[in-house]
């Protein structure tokens, strides 16, 4: 009996954290759509996705702070939320949306797919932390990969291609600097929760920055742009989340990891599949050595 449930439990680990990898992929595929779509800006677009998601995350923020293991929060525990969800959620996401107004998705969710690189980097230059043979060897794959994809995609994108990777490079990196934070905060509020208040927290600071920029005019779009928005919300933003702490707990955070990394290639394949985007030997190779990269310095014995 007791192996049973340990065999479903995996099993349903295994597919939550599939659905996950698919799902935070599929990000990439409604924004693109949404632009082919109408002439709609980065903001306006992202404001939306977060409108759609934010009640969600309201409610089960709601609901994790009255469970009985909850904390009171501090001013130290809301300076972290207010701190990690602007640049982890907030900036992170204004800047991939600019980015994939230039980028392929597939080229997108690769350079995204870097973090763990600048995260074992950021954590050396902040915490010292020494930086190992493995990690220079898995830099130089990783980065081999994406220049590869590059020179794939040159021969298929706009000018502003070099913009674009440039804005989801940063990207990245604001999200390395979210991730290196959110261990800590993490291990003081807990996952559900951090991560429900964080991500209102950039909510609040989209729909801001749209009020502050935008007309109600800019709202006039056509109701496929709302559909995507909404998918993309639920899909891609709400249920992946709490797909992959799921995930994390039924069959660990390793696995979970090693089936994420996926995700770049479900990209890569849904683009070719609902954008017409190619798929050659150079992209093909250029995504092993990326993954190839990341898995390796991500593994731990």
């Amino acid at each position: 009996m007791a192996h049973t449930r340990h065999h479903s439990q995996f099993s349903l680990g295994v597919t939550l954290a599939i659905f996950a990898a698919v799902g935070f992929s599929a990000k990439a595929i409604f924004v693109k759509l949404a632009y082919l779509v109408a002439p709609i800006d980065a903001i306006t677009l992202l404001a939306l996705r977060m409108a759609f998601a934010v009640p969600v995350f309201i409610a089960v923020a709601i609901w994790s702070s009255r469970q009985q293991h909850a904390k009171p929060l501090d001013r130290h525990d809301y300076l972290l939320i207010i701190g990690l969800g602007f640049i982890g959620y907030y900036v992170s996401s204004l800047l991939d949306f600019m980015g994939l107004q230039y980028l392929s998705a597939g080229l997108e969710r690769l350079i995204l797919f870097l973090y763990p690189t600048m995260t074992v980097l950021l954590s050396a230059a902040l915490f010292k932390q020494p930086i190992l043979r493995k990690h220079v060897i898995a830099l130089v794959i990783s980065y081999a990969g994406i220049g590869l994809v590059f020179a794939h995609d040159l021969g298929h994108q706009s000018a502003n291609m070099l913009l674009g990777a440039s804005l989801v490079f940063a990207s990245t990196l604001s999200y390395s600097v979210y991730l290196v934070g959110a261990g800590h905060a993490i291990n003081r509020i807990g996952t559900i929760r951090f991560t429900t208040l964080a991500m209102i927290v950039a909510s609040t600071m989209t729909l801001s920055h749209f009020a502050a920029t935008h007309d109600l005019g800019a709202l006039q779009l056509p109701t496929r742009v709302y559909v995507l928005a909404a998918a993309m919300a639920m899909f891609s933003t709400v249920l992946p989340v709490f797909m992959l702490s799921a995930a994390i707990r039924l069959i660990n955070p390793g696995r979970t990891a090693l089936i994420g990394s996926a995700g770049p290639i479900a990209t890569i394949f849904m683009a070719y599949l609902f954008l017409g985007e190619n798929i050659g030997g150079l992209q093909i190779a250029g995504s092993v050595l990326v993954l190839c990269g990341v898995l390796l310095i991500s593994w731990r014995k």
